[in-house]
């Protein structure tokens, strides 16, 4: 970068040019990486141009002089892209053309001013078009990238002014070239003004809808696809003027936006488009108006180059506002309207137009919302309601989710209490409970409603009958927010939540699941924090435990405990499970004393029958071994292995592979002696040895594969699956490290299958280095890399020429081993298939084959092939005299007929005899030894 102060701006633009010429020859290198090279240093330099020299550069250009370096550099850029020296330089050429572009946007006399590019560079930008028009031109990408920059930079207003698009059917004339090419460009931040595309593309695309209709109605399907792409295009381009537009109150006025929300409720391919376009009109405003860094960060670069003033946005946002009870409106009736697919976009329209609209205008929305709610709700209570009065009912939960941030006080209360009523909460629509328990979890967390968490507590507890298990997530969210706000003093509530949280950790539903547990640690954060249990006030305490406790972590745990004493195994297996959870969280704030007493009462539970109970017991025996102390397990050693070992000889349900990761971790913790002297019978202690020896079997593999250096990187332990307890209770390291072929190295999940841990990989080139700031995530793969092949490994098989350094691929050695595989292959098909062959049967017995004609025609074929081939190899002219066959003496000489011999035929006194004995014939040793 040339270093440069205003008062000497002549002769930094003097040292410019110097440079410029000096590093532009090597552009016509035949090297691609020179090329690249001299662009980026040529782009560097294009950042030298400041505003003073820009400004001489305007000057000379309307008083058409080229004197200035910045007009010299122009006119060399733009003389190669015409020149037969520079052909091969085409796409670097285009990047420079780019970078000026890209650091001459500026503009000389503020907002609505031309810029700096538009006055120096716009007939290079023609003649780039010309070039991208020409049928033999290859680098059309590269040219599409330089003519996406100049729409950037100068918009379309200024572009297609001097490069029209020429689509229309009028101008199908010669010399005015469609510039398709140009549509898909629009869609990216430019200056010009919406008002543009309201008066330019409207009008445009109203003529293309005329020109599809008429294709359509004439049987032209393919004709009016093409008009329909484009009208896609085209309207898929208006969210580009939408950034911070400074003409926003003149272009959209009554008719254009009732075209935009006809457009909405006719088009359904064209209203991603439109529904992006009014979101980004007030995102890019609101941004602009609040001068924040981090909003404005959020925009794309292009609207951060060219912004509007903070003066201008505000007003556009107060415009905004006087639009949204109109805007809203619509966007409500094409939410109801489009399926669940489509619903999200709308929302996020809603959300943004809901952020800048008046209170008044919130309060207007409420209540259409509210009402229409109330009377879908009588609906639905109907004997006869129907499933769209459910499904309208649903969406109005929706959309009251989605306003509910902007809700008032007061509106946000009446709202809560209307949820809490038993007609959405007990709704026979799954979809209704859903919504109305997440409209009660948004009230609740947006803090505007005063929470008295024992009376919503005990009102939810009457509507648990009715309780779906699509609504069971969203409940468990709800209570989660509600224990955070129960007082010290009401703390009697919290035994009356466990029962439903723990039985939650046992759902199918995975989110269902983490809810669930999220709200046992809550509990259990709550009653670390202190507190008053007020025992009398429990249901179902005993008039002899009635009294105060204390609220600690350890009377938590009491209370969960007594689950253990339920009537169904899945109840009991539901708490071990809880009881995990807390221990794992809390493992700091137990006493030893506690660890003990849950340590020995679970363990008696890996003697029951029941295969739930005993996988809930191995996964928190697994967690104790991982967290507790080893002061405090090494007593119980002696208890632990015999009441695992009743279960290393089972398959269901994984439990042998559960057990013996237990010992492995076991093993690690307290070794092999220690382990081993607590297992008394031989069958335990074959157990014990087999998982030492395979141990022992993968660290010698492991090694081997070191040395033979077969691996590409090192072995390393389960990545994270972003839940630590689930890693410690579902995971293993052992499972990727020591696992055979039995069992595949993969994390297990809660029914016991297994999971692929499907941690991402970094590709490794060894010919190239490698940035892990930037570009790492083209080289991230999923795929196996322990066999991958090294680039080179299959040549270097190969020999090579030593003059030359080729490969040789073949030569007459492996030609002759492929010959004798060849006469190896025939010999044996003869075997199968000649007169002299045998095959075997399935009961092993041998079978001769059948000494047919055909089998003897084809063997003498084959041998008077072979014998052919024999003689042409050696040279010699000879023929193989064939052996004399049966009666050849009556052969007709002159072929006269029949031949008489003493009056008679000759075969119609030969005795049989005789002729079987083939006189004359010598005999064959065929290939299996056989005559």
């Amino acid at each position: 970068m040339i270093a440069y102060h205003e008062a000497d701006a002549e002769a930094a633009s003097k040292k410019l040019w110097e440079v410029w010429h000096a590093v532009w020859p090597f552009m016509e290198s035949t090297d691609a990486s020179v090329r690249k090279a001299v662009a980026q240093s040529l782009d560097s330099l294009t950042q030298c141009f400041t505003p003073s020299i820009t400004a001489s550069a305007i000057k000379e250009k309307q008083s058409n002089e080229g004197k200035s370096t910045l007009r010299k550099v122009i006119a060399q850029t733009t003389k190669a892209l015409d020149s037969l020296a520079f052909a091969r330089s085409t796409p670097e050429i285009l990047l420079v053309v780019s970078s000026l572009l890209s650091h001459l946007r500026f503009r000389q006399d503020g907002q609505g001013s031309p810029t700096a590019a538009e006055e120096l560079l716009l007939l290079s930008v023609k003649k780039i078009a010309d070039l991208r028009l020409q049928k033999g031109f290859e680098y059309k990408e590269s040219a599409d990238a330089t003519l996406s920059v100049a729409m950037g930079v100068l918009g379309p207003e200024v572009l297609l002014r001097e490069l029209p698009l020429n689509l229309d059917v009028a101008d199908r004339q010669a010399g005015r070239e469609p510039r398709a090419f140009l549509l898909p460009m629009l869609s990216q931040p430019h200056p010009s003004p919406l008002s543009h595309f309201v008066s330019y593309f409207v009008p445009f695309t109203e003529r293309m809808f005329d020109l599809q209709a008429k294709a359509e109605a004439e049987g032209r399907p393919s004709e009016a696809k093409v008009w329909s792409v484009l009208v896609d295009q085209v309207w898929s381009g208006l969210h580009g003027y939408c950034y911070g537009t400074p003409d926003l109150k003149e272009a959209l006025t009554p008719q254009f936006s009732q075209l935009l929300s006809q457009l909405l409720y006719s088009q359904p391919n064209l209203r991603p488009a439109v529904l992006k376009a009014l979101r980004l009109m007030v995102e890019s405003n609101v941004a602009i108006a609040s001068g924040d860094g981090e909003r404005l960060a959020k925009l794309p670069e292009g609207a951060r180059a060219d912004p509007i003033s903070q003066e201008a946005a505000s007003a556009n946002v107060a415009f905004l506002r006087t639009q949204c009870e109109s805007w809203l409106a619509v966007l409500f009736n094409v939410f109801t309207s489009v399926g669940r697919d489509g619903q999200g976009m709308v929302g996020d329209v809603i959300r943004a137009w809901a952020s800048i609209a008046d209170e008044k205008e919130i309060n207007k929305a409420y209540h259409k919302l509210v009402n229409l709610l109330n009377q879908n709700v009588v609906k639905a209570q109907a004997t006869s309601a129907t499933k769209e009065s459910e499904s309208v009912t649903g969406m109005t939960l929706d959309l009251l989710i989605l306003m509910s941030p902007y809700f008032s006080s007061s509106d946000a209360t009446n709202l809560f209490n209307l949820c809490l009523a038993s007609d959405i909460l007990e709704s026979r629509d799954n979809a209704v409970q859903k919504r109305g328990y997440k409209v009660l979890s948004k009230v609740v967390e947006s803090g505007k409603v005063n929470v008295d968490a024992e009376d919503i507590l005990q009102r939810l507890d009457k509507v648990t009958d009715g309780l779906t298990a699509a609504a069971k997530k969203d409940r468990f969210l709800l209570l989660t927010l509600l224990v955070a706000r129960i007082p010290p003093t009401s703390l009697h509530l919290v035994p009356s939540i466990i029962p439903e949280a723990v039985l939650g950790t046992k759902e199918p539903s995975e989110k269902a699941r983490n809810a669930a547990f999220d709200l046992i640690v809550t509990m259990g954060k709550k009653m670390a924090e202190g507190g008053v249990v007020k025992r009398n006030l429990v249901d179902g305490m005993d008039e002899d435990s009635a009294g105060e406790a204390k609220a600690s972590i350890e009377e938590y745990m009491t209370m969960i405990a007594g689950g253990l004493a339920g009537a169904t195994p899945h109840m009991i297996s539901a708490t071990i499970t809880a009881i995990s959870r807390l221990v794992f969280e809390f493992k700091d704030d137990i006493s030893p004393q506690m660890h003990v007493e849950i340590f020995t009462t679970l363990l008696v539970f890996l003697t029951s029958a029941n295969r739930e109970i005993v996988k809930s017991t191995l996964g928190y025996v697994k967690l104790a071994i991982h967290t507790m102390p080893v002061e405090l397990l090494r007593p119980h050693l002696k208890e632990i292995v015999p009441a695992l070992l009743k279960w290393s000889h089972d398959h269901k349900n994984h439990f042998k592979a559960k057990v013996r990761h237990i010992f492995e971790r076991l093993l690690r913790r307290f070794g092999w002696e220690d382990v081993y002297s607590c297992a008394t019978e031989d069958s335990a202690r074959k157990v014990l040895l087999n998982i030492k020896k395979r141990k022992d079997r993968a660290k010698r593999k492991r090694a081997r594969a070191a040395e033979n250096d077969e691996e590409d990187e090192e072995p390393t332990a389960k990545p994270a699956a972003g839940d630590a307890f689930e890693d410690v209770l579902y995971g293993s390291e052992s499972e990727l490290d020591d696992s055979d072929d039995e069992m595949p190295s993969g994390r297990q999940d809660r029914a016991g299958k297994r999971k692929d841990n499907g941690g991402a990989r970094l590709r490794v080139d060894d010919d190239e280095p490698m940035d892990l700031l930037a570009g790492a995530a083209s080289r991230i793969t999923s795929a196996n890399g322990k066999k991958r092949r090294k680039p080179g490994e299959d040549a270097a098989r190969f020999k090579t020429d030593e003059d030359t350094g080729k490969m040789v691929i073949g030569d007459e050695q492996d030609e002759d081993e492929n010959m004798e595989e060849d006469v190896a292959g025939r010999a044996y098909r003869e075997s199968l298939t000649s007169a002299d062959g045998f095959t075997r049967g399935p009961n092993g017995r041998v079978k001769f084959n059948k000494d047919t004609k055909k089998r003897r025609r084809e063997n003498e074929d084959g041998e008077d092939v072979e014998m052919a081939d024999a003689e042409a190899s050696s040279g010699r002219k000879s023929k193989r005299k064939s052996d004399p066959k049966l009666g050849h003496e009556f052969k007709a000489k002159k072929a006269g007929g029949d031949v008489k011999k003493g009056g008679v035929d000759p075969y119609a006194y030969l005795p049989l005899s005789q002729a079987a004995k083939k006189k004359g014939r010598k005999e064959r040793l065929g290939v299996a030894g056989k005559r």
